[in-house]
């Protein structure tokens, strides 16, 4: 690769005598990675039993190109994740209690979200968050597609959730927004992209947004800070700067041993992947814990509406009529209504006055007096609660029919899931020995 001459010899300072190492490491292949959903499935897909795990997250494995992409079946329907090894290293340790509230600040594409959603088993709250609106779009999509039901997508700036949730988290996962060097092999537009001056501006931002994550944190709670770059203004230095600012403390991080430690005096606890030492891109994450009590804290407590909404309260109807038809579960929380879409909220949140994409479990739509199941109620629970089903194996042709758009041939009646092995993909409706196809269009493989 061309590197630039300016950032070669700033990891010459940073390695030392790795650096050789280090720049071989650009000849080598790029590792791949996959995160199995333990939502979706408690044991291992056959189809990964040859795969070699990643040290660092028990359900993290290496996969050759080839193996498995967008278009296969356990991808719809959430069995895995597409992740860059190392970034698997941040929400496998972030510390959680019981009901936790946890915020992904800069959530988008999903990664981080859906691992720490994972670990939460949908209990407790999970607010993600993405500033750009159309990264937040394909956010909510893969938080839609891995069955979180427990997870608020908001398009926010910081600042504003800032100002809505003082002292309100337990947990915050800030995966910065940074100049990307560990990334140059996966990305090389980041090369031509990249300045010191870049790197300056970044850590400024960094700071800015760690501040108003402060905010948002509970005496005791910790932020995992994590940047895919090298920079030690990126990394350490933000870190001391949230240490001086605030007495913030640096926590050791029990399960990374593996990793390299952080550079300089008292940044021990800080964890490094270099690609010349583990098998993954460049990767920093450190974790803070606020020491301080809180001067104002947000306290949310279930609403209750006195007020009578007949728009709500039939579309809650018609949901419970198709939930004894299709479900053998009983949903009773908050339900939410935003134009003819139902949603059941988590509970003990507020969510007035937020550019909200997705607020907890999207149940369906009411047409015509008539409720339509979501996509993301199909991928909510386990297989075990649909009443209909419709079996198809992974490599067979009618579940790459059904991933198609095109129908299938059953004698089931109604409403139903389609599903490889165990594995659910989307809805489907019976009658007359036809079943029309409900897969999303926009998901739909040529």
């Amino acid at each position: 690769m061309n590197l630039p001459i300016d950032f070669c010899e700033r990891m010459r300072e940073l390695v030392g005598g790795e650096y050789d190492d280090f720049i071989k490491s650009y000849d080598t292949q790029i590792n791949r990675g996959v995160r199995i959903n333990k939502l979706k499935c408690d044991t291992l897909p056959k189809l990964f039993s040859d795969s070699e795990k990643v040290l660092w997250c028990p359900d993290g494995y290496y996969v050759k190109d080839g193996t498995v992409s967008g278009n296969h079946p356990y991808h719809a329907a959430g069995v895995i994740y597409f992740q860059e090894p190392s970034a698997m290293c941040v929400a496998e340790v972030l510390p959680l209690c019981d009901d936790a509230k946890v915020l992904d600040l800069c959530a988008a594409p999903g990664g981080k979200t859906t691992h720490i959603g994972t670990r939460m088993k949908n209990k407790g709250l999970l607010v993600a968050n993405e500033i750009i609106p159309k990264r937040a779009a394909i956010l909510s999509e893969n938080v839609e597609r891995m069955g979180l039901t427990n997870t608020i997508v908001t398009n926010e700036t910081p600042s504003h959730l800032a100002e809505k949730f003082q002292g309100f988290f337990d947990g915050i996962i800030v995966d910065a927004p940074c100049s990307g060097e560990g990334m140059f092999r996966k990305e090389p537009q980041a090369v031509d992209e990249w300045s010191v001056n870049h790197t300056l501006s970044c850590a400024v931002r960094q700071k800015n947004i760690l501040d108003d994550a402060y905010k948002m944190l509970k005496c005791g709670g910790y932020i995992m800070y994590s940047t895919c770059t090298f920079s030690y203004d990126e990394n350490e230095a933000v870190v001391k700067h949230m240490m001086e600012k605030y007495n913030m403390e640096l926590c050791p991080i029990p399960g990374l041993d593996m990793l390299s430690q952080g550079i300089g005096d008292g940044m021990e606890n800080c964890r490094r992947v270099f690609p010349h030492k583990n098998k993954g891109e460049g990767h920093f994450t450190a974790l803070l814990r606020r020491t301080e009590e809180n001067e104002t804290a947000t306290e949310f407590v279930k609403k209750q509406n006195k007020r009578k909404d007949t728009t709500l309260e039939t579309a809650v109807r018609l949901y419970y009529e198709f939930e004894k038809s299709a479900l053998k579960v009983h949903l009773d929380g908050e339900f939410v209504l935003f134009g003819d879409n139902l949603y059941m909220l988590p509970q003990y949140v507020d969510i007035d006055k937020l550019k909200v994409l997705r607020c907890g479990l999207h149940l369906g739509e009411v047409k015509r007096n008539r409720f339509e199941p979501s996509h993301a109620l199909s991928h909510a629970f386990d297989e075990d609660v649909y009443i209909n089903k419709v079996e198809t194996l992974q490599n067979s042709e009618d579940i790459k029919k059904y991933m198609h758009g095109e129908t299938l041939s059953s004698d089931v009646s109604g409403w139903c899931v389609i599903k490889t092995e165990k594995y659910i993909v989307g809805w489907g409706k019976g009658s007359n020995g036809i079943v029309k196809n409900h897969y999303p269009k926009h998901l739909r493989t040529l």
